[in-house]
């Protein structure tokens, strides 16, 4: 699957209004008056003409120039070739030249964004205009301006800009994205290929849509509304004329649209750009805790009745987590009286959470329910930067893992501490280890949940297990996480 990013005429739509809405009152298509069908296609050709005349102004082009000082493949000549440093094993260093100096050449992009204040402030994709030198901004009354950065965040790709001293500017209201439903008709416009103000319509096609790999916090609106290079930063908007996401990205496998386009909810986007309008910046909150989605194999292990809620796999020290008492093992089931649906959708509330806020958690340990309050602290600001941890390990032939003592030479290379878990030597292709995920180097701690420093331990615990599977608490880098193995 290829997502990609873009710096938004769906043929049959209208035929099927005409077919939706002649239902009317129990009313059959084939029973109705054709000449009520033409009415009916028209008034609901003009709705959409209207919410979109009203809509356009406020939508503009965006373009940047960045300046490049890597050189450009385009630009080497036959001298430049033969200075490549692969030439040196061959005839040594003298045979080079002295190596040309990068060249710098500029960079031209284009998207789309949309005007939300009548003092100019603007809202776009932060890939739209990462690393821009300079940003240009066209109305659709053909006005341009030169526009600045108020502030941008590259973990949801939301920019917010601003130009100066405009007049009479038209502006886009801010609707609500909770309230969208899949099946219902947006609206998308923007820019593509250059194409000023393009409309195309469609429907929602699915909410929540997350681990799609565009951005660090996901929660995409899915919508079939064509969506195409330079459409990015565009609005999508409902039947009522306002916006509803900012569009993204699409998915193809050949750069072009190909049913399936994906926007940030604005509910998602308030938040963020008052942030940047106030502080130029996001500030996010943290809870301090490694976190995994719980399948049916997990949900056995840690004697839940079925699958879901959110598995804490680890809890980092000095962390509001482990202040408020949260532990490792414990299943987030609520936060703040709402169910959970995923490890995403933690994320996202958490850390939409402002710092101090007190957040209440549901949740199962051992079994059992309990509350816990956190205080929300601030995330970090290397969050994120640290490697996550994969996956897991186990000890048996039957499962395709080999582990070993960590020796000090073997807890020295790996940066893990003395009699801190067994290293996982080896897996074998093919093995329900490797399935999970499971690489040589990471390091097991537990074993069905006991702490587990070498062999002699892992085998006391094996002997006392009489399932057919095994549950692992793995650690990868800095991070660890719960695998559930099985011989099935």
């Amino acid at each position: 699957m290829n997502i990609k990013k873009v710096p938004v005429p769906v043929p049959g739509i209208l035929t099927l209004l005409v077919l939706c809405l002649t239902l009317i009152g129990g009313q059959s298509y084939a029973q109705t008056d054709p000449n009520d069908d033409v009415a009916i296609l028209d008034r609901s050709s003009k709705a959409f003409v209207n919410v979109v005349k009203k809509a356009k102004p406020a939508v503009v082009n965006i373009k940047v120039e960045k300046t490049t000082t890597s050189q450009s493949p385009s630009q080497l000549t036959p001298e430049d070739m033969f200075n490549h440093p692969f030439f040196d094993q061959f005839f040594g260093p003298g045979f080079r030249q002295q190596q040309p100096k990068p060249r710098e050449y500029k960079q031209q992009g284009q998207g789309s964004g949309f005007i939300i204040s009548k003092d100019g402030f603007i809202l776009t994709n932060n890939h739209v205009v990462d690393g821009a030198d300079s940003i240009k901004v066209t109305l659709s009354d053909d006005r341009d301006f030169d526009a600045r950065v108020v502030g941008t965040d590259p973990q949801t790709d939301v920019a917010l800009l601003k130009i100066e001293d405009p007049a009479n500017l038209p502006v886009l209201p801010l609707g609500d994205s909770a309230n969208l439903e899949p099946g219902e008709w947006v609206i998308a416009i923007g820019n593509p290929f250059g194409l000023s103000q393009t409309v195309t319509i469609g429907v929602v096609s699915a909410t929540g849509r997350s681990s799609v790999g565009i951005s660090d916090y996901e929660n995409f609106i899915q919508t079939d509304a064509a969506i195409n290079p330079g459409n990015s930063g565009g609005p999508l908007i409902n039947g009522r004329g306002e916006v509803v996401g900012i569009n993204t990205a699409l998915y193809s496998r050949t750069g072009g649209y190909m049913g399936i386009g994906f926007a940030i909810p604005i509910n998602m986007v308030k938040s963020i750009e008052d942030q940047l309008q106030r502080e130029g910046k996001v500030t996010r909150g943290w809870l301090g805790v490694v976190i995994q989605n719980v399948d049916k194999d997990l949900a056995e292990s840690f004697g839940l009745k079925k699958a879901g809620g959110i598995l804490i796999s680890e809890v980092q020290k000095d962390s509001p987590a482990t202040a408020a008492g949260l532990q490792q093992g414990d299943v987030i089931l609520k936060l703040n009286d709402v169910a959970l649906i995923d490890v995403s959708d933690l994320r996202n509330r958490v850390a939409l959470l402002q710092p101090g806020t007190k957040a209440m958690f549901d949740i199962m340990r051992d079994g059992r329910p309990k509350k816990v309050q956190v205080s929300i602290g601030e995330q970090p600001s290397d969050f994120g930067k640290g490697e996550p941890g994969a996956s897991a390990d186990q000890s048996m032939e039957q499962y395709g893992l080999t582990l070993q003592e960590l020796t000090p030479e073997l807890a020295k290379k790996f940066e893990y501490e003395q009699d801190s878990g067994l290293i996982i030597s080896d897996v074998t292709t093919g093995s329900a280890a490797e399935a999970a995920g499971l690489k040589p180097g990471q390091l097991v701690e537990e074993v069905n949940r006991e702490r587990i420093t070498n062999l002699k331990d892992l085998q006391n615990v094996l002997k006392k297990s009489n399932s057919d599977k095994v549950l692992l608490r793995v650690r990868s880098g800095s991070y660890s996480t719960y695998i559930v193995l099985s011989t099935k």
